[in-house]
Protein backbone atom coordinates (compact mmCIF):
# COMPACT_ATOMS: atom_id res chain seq x y z
CA UNK A 1 0.00 0.00 0.00
CA UNK A 2 1.32 3.45 -0.92
CA UNK A 3 2.15 5.96 1.79
CA UNK A 4 -0.29 8.74 2.61
CA UNK A 5 0.27 12.15 1.06
CA UNK A 6 0.09 15.49 2.84
CA UNK A 7 -3.22 16.23 1.09
CA UNK A 8 -4.69 12.99 2.46
CA UNK A 9 -3.45 13.82 5.96
CA UNK A 10 -5.06 17.26 5.73
CA UNK A 11 -8.33 15.53 4.76
CA UNK A 12 -8.00 13.30 7.84
CA UNK A 13 -7.45 16.31 10.12
CA UNK A 14 -10.46 18.10 8.62
CA UNK A 15 -12.56 14.96 9.07
CA UNK A 16 -11.62 14.80 12.76
CA UNK A 17 -12.71 18.42 13.30
CA UNK A 18 -15.94 17.69 11.41
CA UNK A 19 -16.46 14.79 13.86
CA UNK A 20 -16.79 12.26 11.04
CA UNK A 21 -16.45 8.56 11.67
CA UNK A 22 -13.16 6.95 10.66
CA UNK A 23 -15.00 4.97 8.00
CA UNK A 24 -16.36 8.25 6.52
CA UNK A 25 -12.88 9.80 6.51
CA UNK A 26 -11.46 6.68 4.90
CA UNK A 27 -14.09 6.79 2.16
CA UNK A 28 -13.23 10.42 1.36
CA UNK A 29 -9.52 9.66 0.77
CA UNK A 30 -10.01 6.20 -0.75
CA UNK A 31 -8.32 4.27 2.05
CA UNK A 32 -9.46 1.63 4.50
CA UNK A 33 -10.67 2.57 8.02
CA UNK A 34 -7.77 0.54 9.43
CA UNK A 35 -5.31 2.71 7.50
CA UNK A 36 -6.85 5.90 8.87
CA UNK A 37 -6.93 4.50 12.40
CA UNK A 38 -3.28 3.43 12.22
CA UNK A 39 -2.24 6.78 10.72
CA UNK A 40 -3.86 8.77 13.55
CA UNK A 41 -2.46 6.59 16.33
CA UNK A 42 1.04 6.42 14.81
CA UNK A 43 1.55 10.04 13.82
CA UNK A 44 -0.33 11.99 16.48
CA UNK A 45 1.54 14.68 18.43
CA UNK A 46 1.95 14.55 22.23
CA UNK A 47 1.23 17.67 24.29
CA UNK A 48 2.52 17.01 27.84
CA UNK A 49 0.16 17.94 30.65
CA UNK A 50 0.94 19.69 33.91
CA UNK A 51 3.38 17.58 35.97
CA UNK A 52 3.43 19.22 39.38
CA UNK A 53 6.81 18.97 41.10
CA UNK A 54 7.95 16.77 38.22
CA UNK A 55 5.49 14.00 39.12
CA UNK A 56 3.26 12.53 36.42
CA UNK A 57 0.56 11.44 38.89
CA UNK A 58 -2.92 12.71 38.02
CA UNK A 59 -3.46 13.80 41.66
CA UNK A 60 -0.09 15.55 42.16
CA UNK A 61 -1.48 19.07 41.84
CA UNK A 62 -3.88 18.76 44.82
CA UNK A 63 -2.18 16.01 46.82
CA UNK A 64 -1.75 16.72 50.58
CA UNK A 65 -0.46 13.30 51.61
CA UNK A 66 2.31 13.23 54.27
CA UNK A 67 4.46 10.64 56.01
CA UNK A 68 4.57 7.95 53.30
CA UNK A 69 8.22 7.25 54.12
CA UNK A 70 7.39 6.57 57.82
CA UNK A 71 9.65 9.32 59.08
CA UNK A 72 8.39 10.79 62.36
CA UNK A 73 7.61 14.49 62.70
CA UNK A 74 7.80 15.12 58.95
CA UNK A 75 5.33 17.82 57.96
CA UNK A 76 6.36 18.09 54.31
CA UNK A 77 3.94 17.04 51.59
CA UNK A 78 5.30 13.86 50.04
CA UNK A 79 4.82 15.19 46.52
CA UNK A 80 7.48 17.88 47.20
CA UNK A 81 9.99 15.52 48.84
CA UNK A 82 13.44 15.14 47.21
CA UNK A 83 14.62 12.24 49.41
CA UNK A 84 11.94 9.77 48.37
CA UNK A 85 9.84 9.32 45.25
CA UNK A 86 6.23 9.36 46.40
CA UNK A 87 5.17 7.51 43.23
CA UNK A 88 6.93 4.38 44.53
CA UNK A 89 5.29 4.60 47.97
CA UNK A 90 1.78 5.89 47.34
CA UNK A 91 -1.07 3.48 46.62
CA UNK A 92 -3.07 6.26 44.96
CA UNK A 93 -0.40 6.89 42.28
CA UNK A 94 -2.10 6.98 38.87
CA UNK A 95 -0.49 8.09 35.61
CA UNK A 96 -2.99 6.38 33.31
CA UNK A 97 -3.76 8.48 30.20
CA UNK A 98 -7.22 9.80 29.50
CA UNK A 99 -9.52 6.98 28.39
CA UNK A 100 -10.88 9.11 25.54
CA UNK A 101 -7.68 8.81 23.51
CA UNK A 102 -7.87 5.01 23.58
CA UNK A 103 -10.93 5.00 21.33
CA UNK A 104 -11.78 6.78 18.04
CA UNK A 105 -10.77 9.35 17.04
CA UNK A 106 -7.80 8.65 19.40
CA UNK A 107 -6.95 12.37 19.76
CA UNK A 108 -8.05 15.41 21.75
CA UNK A 109 -8.67 17.72 18.77
CA UNK A 110 -12.43 18.00 19.40
CA UNK A 111 -12.58 17.24 23.14
CA UNK A 112 -14.53 19.92 25.02
CA UNK A 113 -12.28 19.58 28.11
CA UNK A 114 -8.96 19.85 26.26
CA UNK A 115 -8.25 23.43 27.42
CA UNK A 116 -8.81 22.60 31.10
CA UNK A 117 -7.39 19.07 31.08
CA UNK A 118 -4.20 18.63 33.13
CA UNK A 119 -3.33 15.19 31.73
CA UNK A 120 -1.11 14.44 28.72
CA UNK A 121 -2.99 15.20 25.51
CA UNK A 122 -2.52 14.11 21.92
CA UNK A 123 -3.48 15.92 18.73
CA UNK A 124 -3.53 15.04 15.06
CA UNK A 125 -1.93 17.88 13.06
CA UNK A 126 -1.51 17.09 9.36
CA UNK A 127 1.76 19.00 8.80
CA UNK A 128 3.45 17.49 11.85
CA UNK A 129 2.09 14.03 11.07
CA UNK A 130 3.51 14.23 7.53
CA UNK A 131 6.93 15.37 8.79
CA UNK A 132 6.97 12.62 11.44
CA UNK A 133 6.08 9.93 8.91
CA UNK A 134 8.74 11.09 6.45
CA UNK A 135 11.38 11.21 9.19
CA UNK A 136 10.50 7.69 10.32
CA UNK A 137 10.66 6.42 6.73
CA UNK A 138 14.00 8.12 6.16
CA UNK A 139 15.44 6.66 9.37
CA UNK A 140 14.26 3.17 8.45
CA UNK A 141 15.89 3.42 5.03
CA UNK A 142 19.18 4.66 6.48
CA UNK A 143 19.85 1.33 8.19
CA UNK A 144 21.50 -1.57 6.42
CA UNK A 145 18.71 -3.62 4.86
CA UNK A 146 20.95 -6.29 3.31
CA UNK A 147 22.44 -8.74 5.82
CA UNK A 148 24.07 -12.14 6.14
CA UNK A 149 25.09 -14.02 3.03
CA UNK A 150 23.48 -11.48 0.72
CA UNK A 151 25.73 -8.72 2.11
CA UNK A 152 28.78 -11.02 1.90
CA UNK A 153 28.05 -11.80 -1.77
CA UNK A 154 27.61 -8.09 -2.47
CA UNK A 155 30.95 -7.34 -0.82
CA UNK A 156 32.74 -10.14 -2.71
CA UNK A 157 31.43 -8.84 -6.04
CA UNK A 158 31.83 -5.08 -5.62
CA UNK A 159 34.96 -4.63 -3.49
CA UNK A 160 37.55 -6.13 -5.91
CA UNK A 161 36.14 -4.07 -8.78
CA UNK A 162 36.25 -0.82 -6.77
CA UNK A 163 39.84 -1.57 -5.74
CA UNK A 164 40.67 -1.90 -9.44
CA UNK A 165 39.55 1.71 -9.82
CA UNK A 166 36.24 1.00 -11.55
CA UNK A 167 33.48 3.63 -11.01
CA UNK A 168 30.20 2.44 -9.48
CA UNK A 169 28.33 3.42 -12.64
CA UNK A 170 30.53 1.03 -14.63
CA UNK A 171 30.02 -1.77 -12.07
CA UNK A 172 26.25 -1.32 -12.07
CA UNK A 173 26.06 -1.24 -15.85
CA UNK A 174 27.77 -4.63 -16.04
CA UNK A 175 26.36 -6.36 -12.93
CA UNK A 176 22.92 -4.80 -12.45
CA UNK A 177 21.22 -8.22 -12.48
CA UNK A 178 23.56 -9.59 -9.79
CA UNK A 179 23.31 -6.66 -7.37
CA UNK A 180 20.53 -6.70 -4.80
CA UNK A 181 20.64 -2.95 -4.10
CA UNK A 182 20.51 0.30 -6.05
CA UNK A 183 23.57 2.40 -6.84
CA UNK A 184 22.51 5.04 -4.30
CA UNK A 185 22.09 2.36 -1.61
CA UNK A 186 25.54 0.97 -2.36
CA UNK A 187 27.05 4.44 -1.85
CA UNK A 188 25.27 4.54 1.52
CA UNK A 189 26.51 1.07 2.53
CA UNK A 190 30.09 2.12 1.77
CA UNK A 191 29.61 5.34 3.75
CA UNK A 192 28.30 3.33 6.74
CA UNK A 193 31.21 0.87 6.63
CA UNK A 194 29.12 -2.17 5.70
CA UNK A 195 31.58 -3.27 3.00
CA UNK A 196 35.33 -3.87 2.94
CA UNK A 197 35.92 -0.61 1.04
CA UNK A 198 35.50 2.91 2.42
CA UNK A 199 34.82 6.40 1.10
CA UNK A 200 38.56 6.86 0.58
CA UNK A 201 38.37 4.19 -2.15
CA UNK A 202 35.78 6.27 -4.06
CA UNK A 203 37.97 8.91 -5.64
CA UNK A 204 35.28 11.35 -6.68
CA UNK A 205 33.65 11.32 -3.25
CA UNK A 206 36.76 12.61 -1.48
CA UNK A 207 38.73 14.24 -4.28
CA UNK A 208 37.00 17.56 -4.86
CA UNK A 209 38.81 20.77 -3.92
CA UNK A 210 37.40 24.26 -3.31
CA UNK A 211 37.19 26.35 -6.47
CA UNK A 212 39.77 29.09 -6.86
CA UNK A 213 38.71 32.67 -7.50
CA UNK A 214 38.90 33.57 -11.18
CA UNK A 215 41.43 36.14 -12.33
CA UNK A 216 40.51 39.09 -14.52
CA UNK A 217 41.16 38.52 -18.25
CA UNK A 218 42.83 41.37 -20.10
CA UNK A 219 41.18 42.84 -23.20
CA UNK A 220 44.44 42.47 -25.16
CA UNK A 221 44.35 38.70 -24.73
CA UNK A 222 40.79 38.45 -26.02
CA UNK A 223 41.83 40.31 -29.17
CA UNK A 224 44.81 38.06 -30.02
CA UNK A 225 45.10 37.16 -33.68
CA UNK A 226 44.65 33.39 -33.31
CA UNK A 227 41.25 33.92 -31.62
CA UNK A 228 39.72 36.15 -34.30
CA UNK A 229 36.47 34.62 -35.62
CA UNK A 230 37.21 31.55 -33.49
CA UNK A 231 35.97 32.61 -30.02
CA UNK A 232 33.45 30.65 -27.98
CA UNK A 233 30.71 33.03 -29.10
CA UNK A 234 31.67 32.27 -32.74
CA UNK A 235 31.55 28.56 -31.89
CA UNK A 236 28.00 28.86 -30.55
CA UNK A 237 26.89 30.71 -33.69
CA UNK A 238 28.46 28.04 -35.90
CA UNK A 239 26.79 25.21 -33.98
CA UNK A 240 23.45 26.99 -34.24
CA UNK A 241 23.81 27.02 -38.03
CA UNK A 242 25.23 23.45 -38.18
CA UNK A 243 23.52 21.61 -35.28
CA UNK A 244 24.25 18.11 -36.57
CA UNK A 245 28.02 18.57 -36.81
CA UNK A 246 29.96 16.35 -34.36
CA UNK A 247 32.17 18.25 -31.91
CA UNK A 248 35.57 17.12 -30.62
CA UNK A 249 37.11 18.78 -27.55
CA UNK A 250 40.90 19.03 -27.30
CA UNK A 251 43.30 19.59 -24.42
CA UNK A 252 46.69 18.53 -23.04
CA UNK A 253 47.70 16.75 -19.84
CA UNK A 254 51.02 17.63 -18.24
CA UNK A 255 53.39 15.47 -16.25
CA UNK A 256 55.40 16.70 -13.25
CA UNK A 257 57.12 19.61 -15.06
CA UNK A 258 56.30 22.14 -17.76
CA UNK A 259 58.98 20.52 -19.92
CA UNK A 260 59.04 16.91 -21.02
CA UNK A 261 56.41 14.59 -22.44
CA UNK A 262 52.81 15.67 -22.59
CA UNK A 263 49.52 14.04 -23.57
CA UNK A 264 47.34 15.45 -26.32
CA UNK A 265 43.73 14.42 -25.65
CA UNK A 266 40.84 14.47 -28.13
CA UNK A 267 37.35 13.79 -26.77
CA UNK A 268 34.34 12.90 -28.95
CA UNK A 269 31.39 14.59 -27.24
CA UNK A 270 28.66 12.31 -28.64
CA UNK A 271 30.26 9.01 -27.60
CA UNK A 272 32.65 10.15 -24.82
CA UNK A 273 35.48 8.28 -26.52
CA UNK A 274 38.89 9.85 -25.86
CA UNK A 275 42.09 9.59 -27.87
CA UNK A 276 45.45 10.17 -26.17
CA UNK A 277 48.60 10.91 -28.10
CA UNK A 278 51.90 11.02 -26.18
CA UNK A 279 54.03 13.97 -27.38
CA UNK A 280 57.73 14.59 -26.70
CA UNK A 281 56.87 18.12 -25.45
CA UNK A 282 54.05 20.66 -25.29
CA UNK A 283 55.12 22.94 -28.15
CA UNK A 284 52.74 24.15 -30.83
CA UNK A 285 54.77 22.52 -33.62
CA UNK A 286 54.49 19.15 -31.86
CA UNK A 287 50.70 19.41 -31.76
CA UNK A 288 50.70 20.13 -35.50
CA UNK A 289 52.82 16.99 -35.99
CA UNK A 290 50.13 14.90 -34.26
CA UNK A 291 47.50 16.34 -36.60
CA UNK A 292 49.71 15.52 -39.57
CA UNK A 293 50.16 11.96 -38.26
CA UNK A 294 46.40 11.44 -37.93
CA UNK A 295 45.87 12.96 -41.37
CA UNK A 296 48.39 10.47 -42.76
CA UNK A 297 46.45 7.59 -41.20
CA UNK A 298 43.02 8.70 -42.39
CA UNK A 299 43.53 11.03 -45.33
CA UNK A 300 42.32 14.63 -45.41
CA UNK A 301 38.72 13.79 -46.33
CA UNK A 302 38.20 11.23 -43.56
CA UNK A 303 40.10 13.40 -41.05
CA UNK A 304 37.58 16.18 -41.73
CA UNK A 305 34.68 13.78 -41.16
CA UNK A 306 36.16 12.51 -37.86
CA UNK A 307 37.27 15.96 -36.61
CA UNK A 308 34.98 18.52 -38.32
CA UNK A 309 35.00 20.93 -35.34
CA UNK A 310 37.55 21.06 -32.54
CA UNK A 311 36.94 23.14 -29.40
CA UNK A 312 40.00 23.78 -27.25
CA UNK A 313 41.47 26.23 -24.75
CA UNK A 314 43.90 29.12 -25.20
CA UNK A 315 47.11 27.25 -24.42
CA UNK A 316 50.24 28.29 -26.31
CA UNK A 317 50.42 24.78 -27.82
CA UNK A 318 47.23 25.45 -29.82
CA UNK A 319 48.12 28.87 -31.27
CA UNK A 320 49.25 27.61 -34.69
CA UNK A 321 45.67 27.80 -35.90
CA UNK A 322 46.36 27.86 -39.64
CA UNK A 323 48.67 24.84 -39.46
CA UNK A 324 46.12 22.91 -37.42
CA UNK A 325 43.20 23.71 -39.72
CA UNK A 326 45.00 23.05 -43.02
CA UNK A 327 47.60 20.66 -44.40
CA UNK A 328 50.97 21.71 -45.88
CA UNK A 329 49.43 21.82 -49.36
CA UNK A 330 46.58 24.07 -48.16
CA UNK A 331 43.76 21.51 -47.90
CA UNK A 332 41.15 22.24 -45.20
CA UNK A 333 41.00 19.44 -42.63
CA UNK A 334 39.18 20.89 -39.57
CA UNK A 335 37.85 24.06 -37.94
CA UNK A 336 39.27 25.25 -34.60
CA UNK A 337 37.41 27.28 -31.96
CA UNK A 338 38.72 28.54 -28.60
CA UNK A 339 36.99 28.69 -25.22
CA UNK A 340 36.99 31.90 -23.23
CA UNK A 341 39.96 32.39 -20.94
CA UNK A 342 39.70 30.55 -17.59
CA UNK A 343 36.43 28.94 -18.66
CA UNK A 344 37.16 25.22 -18.59
CA UNK A 345 33.43 24.66 -17.97
CA UNK A 346 32.87 25.45 -21.66
CA UNK A 347 34.41 22.08 -22.54
CA UNK A 348 33.28 20.04 -19.51
CA UNK A 349 33.26 16.59 -21.11
CA UNK A 350 37.01 16.41 -21.71
CA UNK A 351 37.79 17.99 -18.32
CA UNK A 352 35.68 15.33 -16.61
CA UNK A 353 37.24 12.54 -18.68
CA UNK A 354 40.70 13.66 -17.55
CA UNK A 355 39.77 12.30 -14.12
CA UNK A 356 40.17 8.79 -15.52
CA UNK A 357 43.70 9.62 -16.64
CA UNK A 358 44.60 10.96 -13.19
CA UNK A 359 43.37 7.73 -11.58
CA UNK A 360 46.29 5.97 -13.32
CA UNK A 361 48.73 8.88 -13.75
CA UNK A 362 48.34 11.15 -10.70
CA UNK A 363 49.30 14.81 -10.89
CA UNK A 364 53.02 15.29 -10.35
CA UNK A 365 53.98 11.97 -11.98
CA UNK A 366 56.37 12.30 -14.90
CA UNK A 367 55.23 10.98 -18.29
CA UNK A 368 58.82 10.35 -19.43
CA UNK A 369 58.89 6.57 -18.68
CA UNK A 370 55.81 5.90 -20.81
CA UNK A 371 55.35 5.15 -24.50
CA UNK A 372 52.42 5.44 -26.91
CA UNK A 373 51.80 1.70 -26.40
CA UNK A 374 51.20 2.47 -22.71
CA UNK A 375 48.70 5.16 -23.72
CA UNK A 376 46.88 2.62 -25.90
CA UNK A 377 46.52 0.36 -22.85
CA UNK A 378 45.20 3.32 -20.85
CA UNK A 379 42.81 4.36 -23.65
CA UNK A 380 41.37 0.85 -23.90
CA UNK A 381 40.66 0.81 -20.17
CA UNK A 382 39.14 4.30 -20.04
CA UNK A 383 37.02 3.86 -23.17
CA UNK A 384 35.72 0.51 -21.88
CA UNK A 385 34.21 2.13 -18.76
CA UNK A 386 30.43 2.03 -18.96
CA UNK A 387 28.75 5.40 -18.46
CA UNK A 388 25.36 6.23 -17.00
CA UNK A 389 25.00 9.03 -19.57
CA UNK A 390 25.38 6.43 -22.36
CA UNK A 391 22.63 4.20 -21.01
CA UNK A 392 25.02 1.83 -19.25
CA UNK A 393 27.24 1.34 -22.32
CA UNK A 394 30.91 2.18 -22.84
CA UNK A 395 32.25 4.70 -25.41
CA UNK A 396 33.55 1.83 -27.52
CA UNK A 397 30.10 0.19 -27.55
CA UNK A 398 28.26 3.31 -28.75
CA UNK A 399 30.81 4.29 -31.41
CA UNK A 400 29.25 3.45 -34.79
CA UNK A 401 30.86 5.93 -37.21
CA UNK A 402 32.84 3.90 -39.75
CA UNK A 403 35.62 6.49 -40.01
CA UNK A 404 36.10 6.57 -36.24
CA UNK A 405 36.08 2.76 -36.16
CA UNK A 406 38.74 2.79 -38.88
CA UNK A 407 40.89 5.15 -36.79
CA UNK A 408 40.43 2.89 -33.75
CA UNK A 409 41.58 -0.10 -35.76
CA UNK A 410 44.61 1.75 -37.12
CA UNK A 411 45.61 2.84 -33.59
CA UNK A 412 45.10 -0.64 -32.06
CA UNK A 413 42.15 0.33 -29.87
CA UNK A 414 39.64 -2.29 -28.74
CA UNK A 415 37.01 -2.91 -26.06
CA UNK A 416 37.99 -4.79 -22.87
CA UNK A 417 35.74 -7.17 -20.87
CA UNK A 418 34.00 -5.12 -18.19
CA UNK A 419 35.55 -6.88 -15.19
CA UNK A 420 39.06 -6.53 -16.61
CA UNK A 421 38.92 -2.72 -16.61
CA UNK A 422 41.51 -1.30 -14.21
CA UNK A 423 41.98 2.37 -13.36
CA UNK A 424 44.69 2.35 -10.70
CA UNK A 425 48.40 3.29 -10.87
CA UNK A 426 49.19 -0.43 -11.02
CA UNK A 427 47.91 -0.47 -14.62
CA UNK A 428 51.05 1.34 -15.86
CA UNK A 429 53.42 0.72 -12.99
CA UNK A 430 56.91 2.06 -13.67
Amino acid sequence: MSRLTLAERIAIECGIYEKLKLSEIAKKIGKSPETVSREIRTNRTLAPGEHHFGKDCRFAGACKTKGLCGKEKCYKHCVTCHEHDCRELCTRYNNAPCTKISKPPYVCNTCERRRKCKADRVYYIAQQADALAKRRYSDSRSHIQTRGQALERLDELVTPLILKGQPLTHIFSEHADELCVSQRTLYRYIDQGALSVNNIDLRRKVGYKPRKKKKEVSESFLNKEFRKNRSYADYLKYIEKHPDTPVVQMDTVKGCREQGKRLLTLHFCETHMMLMLLMRDGKADTVVEQFDMLTGLLGVEKFNKVFPIILTDNGAEFMHTRELETTDDGKKRTKIFYCDAQASWQKPQIEKNHEFIRYVLPKGKSLSPYTQDDMIVLMNNINSVKRESLGGLSPYEVTKDKNVLLLMNLMGLHKLPADEVSLTPNLLKR
